[in-house]
């Protein structure tokens, strides 16, 4: 069994996003490795909770945790998306997670329990690679980096107004610079043995600018075992009523304003909308205001933020999930709904692009927010007439539930690093 050192900068069991992303990486790991694992404290209450249940028992004996805590100030940071004070913080946590590193390499070393692979994994932005890979070099012991995300670039047809064109013009200056020109990123990307990438723009960046072949993996995934035996019974999608959900917070990026347009532009009152997530009282009051001046009252329902389990069970009873988010690596959501046997219809981009296929639903081609309301407009009457369609991507998305789950990751996991261990001679 290989013994894995790893740097997880968030995992929490029973989270999504970063936290979740980063835990069942883990438990994908230690089904055939040792894990010995650099994390911060915020959720170690909830990681010793978990690793002393008995019923963990087989899988938590392969795991260890070392914790390398920062102040709740900075925690604060770290959620606080935009916040760039926080990459100031995270780069000394990296700099001593790597002298954390170093010390677990000579005392396994010592108890003749070499460590085989390092393996920087998460937070997966691009622009943070860690101080493992001198670690690495210096202790002769291969890296892999991945799942590695961010290595995009806004597209600039749906930036509206000013304000925003300016944001990000200047964000994907940024991006573009640190893709290529970062010295750690750099030398991260020449040095590793095996890469990852979650989404296919950073596989296309990699190739580009460094010449280097990654895997892509997204970076997220569910269990097979969660998947509903009657996501795909007789009796669904046959409704007179066509329900849509849209799942996300209000934020710019999720392009929530398309998915209301794509309504006005449908013209169906047999097509109706729910929509779960919110955002700050100013959006939420201007959504309202678009619906009754639109006079989408009738057919979109705003349900605001609710439980997860009540946003799958809505699923459940939903006929299209329609994803309009411009800039993602690879939403969690999107595999929810195929879990739940859900056709989706999303944009040809970002982590969508690799997950959704014409076998369980319709990407859209990015052009511009107008056209792409009627495009998804156009999808959702075409959907509505025939519901054989539906029925036919909700069946297939068992398939596609195989390839996107943990218990698959974890072999592709497994191969990578017989990988770089063949790759550096070990």
């Amino acid at each position: 069994m290989l013994r894995i050192l790893i740097n997880l900068y968030a995992c929490c069991p029973g989270m999504g996003s970063e936290q979740g992303m980063g835990w069942n990486w883990i438990l994908a790991i230690a089904k055939h490795s040792e894990c010995y694992v650099i994390t911060e404290g915020e959720y170690r209450p909830e990681i010793e909770a978990w690793m002393n249940c008995t019923e963990n028992a087989e899988l938590a004996s392969r795991i260890r945790f070392y914790y390398n805590e920062v102040t709740p100030e900075i925690r604060r940071r770290c959620w606080n998306q935009g916040d760039w004070r926080f990459y100031f913080s995270y780069r000394k946590w990296q700099q001593k997670t790597a002298e954390i590193a170093r010390r677990i390499i000579s005392e396994q070393h010592a108890k003749g329990q070499d460590i085989d692979l390092i393996h920087q994994l998460n937070m997966i932005g691009f622009r943070e690679p860690g101080y493992l890979a001198g670690v690495s070099k210096c202790c002769e012991i291969p890296l892999v980096w991945g799942p590695i995300g961010g290595m995009k670039l806004f597209p600039m047809s749906y930036a509206n107004g000013a304000k925003i064109k300016l944001f990000y013009i200047v964000k994907n200056v940024v991006n573009r610079l640190q893709m290529v020109f970062y010295p750690r990123v750099r030398r991260t990307l020449y040095h590793a043995s095996v890469l990852i990438s979650s989404i296919p723009a950073s596989y296309v960046a990699i190739k580009k600018y460094y010449g280097r072949e990654s895997a892509l993996i997204p970076e997220t995934g569910f269990y097979a075992c969660d998947m509903d035996n009657h996501v795909t019974s007789p009796s669904r999608f046959k409704g007179d009523v066509l329900n849509v959900i849209w799942v996300g917070k209000f934020s710019y990026r999720k392009r929530l304003d398309i998915a209301l347009n794509a309504m006005i532009c449908a013209d169906n009152p047999h097509i109706r909308l729910r929509i779960y997530g919110t955002g700050n009282d100013r959006q939420v009051a201007e959504t309202k205001e678009f619906l009754k001046v639109h006079g989408l009252s009738g057919t979109v329902e705003m349900m605001g933020h609710v439980r997860a389990k009540d946003v799958h069970e809505a699923m459940l009873e939903s006929d299209v999930f329609m994803f309009t988010s411009v800039d993602e690596d690879t939403s969690t959501v999107v595999l929810e709904a195929i879990c739940a046997g859900l056709p989706v219809v999303c944009f040809d981009t970002c982590g969508m692009a690799s997950v959704v296929d014409e076998h369980v639903g319709v990407k859209i081609p990015l052009t511009s927010p107008k056209q792409s309301a009627m495009h998804f407009a156009e999808e959702l009457n075409r959907m509505y007439r025939d519901r054989s369609l539906l029925a036919g991507y909700s069946q297939n998305c068992k398939k596609k539930a195989v390839e996107l789950s943990w218990e698959r990751k974890s072999e592709q996991i497994l191969s990578l690093y017989k990988d770089a261990l063949d790759n550096t001679g070990h």
